[in-house]
């Protein structure tokens, strides 16, 4: 009757009764009023030691004491003289049920919790292709908003494809296509603003470097005027023959690109004019005695400029080869790029060599290159093998994003993820298709209710919903279930996992992105959605009964 009126006046003017009544209607929830009257005495209040047993016995607080649940109430209870009488009231029950310390991820995992000492190769690293694309790969705009927008995610690996320009200034697009030009500088620029805003840990320039000596001189000036300090262009003391931590490497900006000599030959040159005499006045290049500095590429010649040679340290851009060769000659401070291809060729023919070749090396994996679209593939066949650079395209939403998303939440949101010891460790025989040695764990989820759900386009206004959950993980793990069309009751659905390396809620027409490693254990939860865009979709979510047990 209410909402019938408001429709039907033409002011859309309400009294704050109506409104008292809309708003009563609208946060109704039967099952929250269920789990209140459980542990209320009278129904209409919960004493400070009810709270303390509900939050025991059904939110697996740990370390639980009145402490806790009286400044839960402080928190969320809008009634003073409730509030001053340490008690909760219904309303303020439903306020703690619907907050962020009652969502599926856990408060801990909001902030850097890991270990952060470990070398760089230790981690997964959120990366992005193509960065500066914001559409597809052969027509469509660059943009400095593919930089920002990835920054702001989280993205610690940012691409940049970089190519002669007019008036000497370097520019950055997609080469051989049509898609617009950025300027070099430009780029150099918005990265220093927005590289610390949502993460601490380092930030690597990744290099497509197609750029003349000339040009690559003036790219080496462009960084180091914006970076200034944040530039690393030397070895850290402490790390002369090994990958430094993202630790040590705090509000750095490290530069991945070929490079000329070793680590103590750019270290010697520190401090030195690398446009001296003894460079090549044709072509622009140093001339050093036993190094090769140029490599056929197409119908031109590229050559490294030693001024830009010399701001790349631990980062340096080594063609892969063989899992062999990288045995017997690769640096520890070489990386490879890898396309997604052979990388699936290798990761299902020589996988043992390939994890080892991970634990050692960074290794970076980038979409193969009839992927116009900018479509991403699977992320998790590559995070199974230890890769810790999975590249993608972040403009394009979709599964492969929605992953990557929600494995970067974890550990504060940081780009960094440590990688779980059996993908560290020399001693380890770990293969992700032939689990041995594993702690399953019991999953099992009670799906209760849809909170506020939005419609779509082909939904009708019951809002019945069906809720797709699937598991990503090692291939043993991945599975898909589905429940009924929800209506009034809620649904089981239990799972076994070998090893949670991640999973992935997906609901019809809607996203869901959680960690299991970092799911509360046991407890009603609420698990937040997000539409096919990744946009989030407050106050929309499910109200779920979790809990799991090896």
């Amino acid at each position: 009757m209410v909402l019938s009126k408001i429709q039907d006046d033409f002011r859309g003017r309400i009294t704050i009764e109506e409104f008292r009544a809309i708003y009563r209607i609208i946060t109704h929830r039967e099952e929250i009023i269920e789990i209140f009257n459980t542990y209320s005495e009278n129904r209409k209040i919960l004493l400070e030691n009810n709270l303390v047993q509900f939050l025991t016995q059904e939110q697996y607080t740990a370390e639980m004491s009145k402490t806790i649940a009286f400044e839960i109430i402080q928190k969320y209870e809008p009634i003073e003289e409730v509030r001053k009488a340490r008690q909760m009231s219904f309303e303020g029950f439903t306020r703690y049920m619907d907050s962020r310390e009652c969502l599926l991820f856990k408060n801990e995992c909001r902030k850097v919790y890991q270990d952060m000492t470990h070398p760089l190769n230790d981690y997964f690293i959120s990366s992005s292709h193509n960065t500066y694309l914001v559409s597809d790969q052969l027509v469509g705009p660059s943009d400095l908003w593919g930089y920002v927008s990835a920054l702001v995610k989280g993205c610690r690996c940012l691409e940049i494809d970089c190519w002669d320009g007019a008036q000497n200034e370097p520019v950055v697009y997609h080469g051989y296509t049509l898609t617009s030009k950025l300027l070099f500088k430009t780029v150099i620029q918005a990265i220093h603003k927005y590289a610390f805003m949502t993460s601490d840990y380092p930030v690597v320039l990744s290099l497509e470097n197609h750029c003349s000596p000339a040009q690559q001189e003036i790219m080496a000036d462009n960084l180091q005027m914006t970076f200034g300090e944040s530039l690393l262009s030397d070895m850290l003391a402490d790390f002369p023959d090994t990958l430094p931590s993202p630790e040590a490497l705090k509000f750095k900006v490290l530069v991945k690109n070929k490079k000329i000599g070793t680590l103590k030959e750019t270290h010697e040159r520190k401090g030195s004019d690398k446009r001296g005499d003894n460079q090549d006045k044709e072509t622009g290049v140093k001339k050093l005695p036993g190094v090769m500095l140029f490599k056929k590429k197409k119908v031109r010649w590229s050559k490294i400029a030693l001024a830009l040679s010399d701001l790349v340290i631990y980062t340096k851009a080594e063609k892969f080869k063989s899992f062999q060769h990288s045995r017997l000659y690769q640096q520890f401070n070489e990386n490879n790029s890898i396309g997604e291809t052979q990388a699936r060729k290798l990761s299902k023919l020589r996988v043992h060599e390939f994890i080892f070749h991970t634990r050692r090396f960074i290794t970076r994996i980038y979409p193969k290159a009839t992927r116009a679209d900018s479509s991403n593939f699977n992320p998790q066949e590559f995070w199974n093998i230890g890769c810790q650079m999975v590249a993608l395209n972040f403009q394009t939403p979709g599964l492969p994003m929605d992953l990557q998303n929600g494995k970067f939440l974890d550990n504060g949101g940081s780009g960094y993820i440590l990688k779980p010891h059996f993908l560290r460790e020399s001693e380890s025989y770990f293969n992700p298709s032939n689990i041995k040695e594993s702690m399953p764990i019991t999953l099992t989820i009670r799906l209760i209710s849809g909170i506020q759900l939005p419609l779509t386009h082909s939904s009708s206004n019951k809002g019945d919903t069906l809720v797709i959950i699937e598991v990503f993980g090692v291939p043993n793990d991945q599975m898909k279930q589905q429940t009924r069309v929800i209506k009034k009751n809620g649904e089981l659905l239990i799972y076994c996992i070998e090893l949670p390396l991640a999973f992935f809620f997906y609901t019809y027409l809607l996203f869901i992105r959680q960690g299991f490693s970092i799911m509360s254990k046991i407890s009603y939860r609420r698990v937040p959605l997000f539409s096919r865009m990744g946009e989030s979709l407050e106050p929309a979510s499910l109200f779920v009964y979790v809990w799991y047990v090896r």
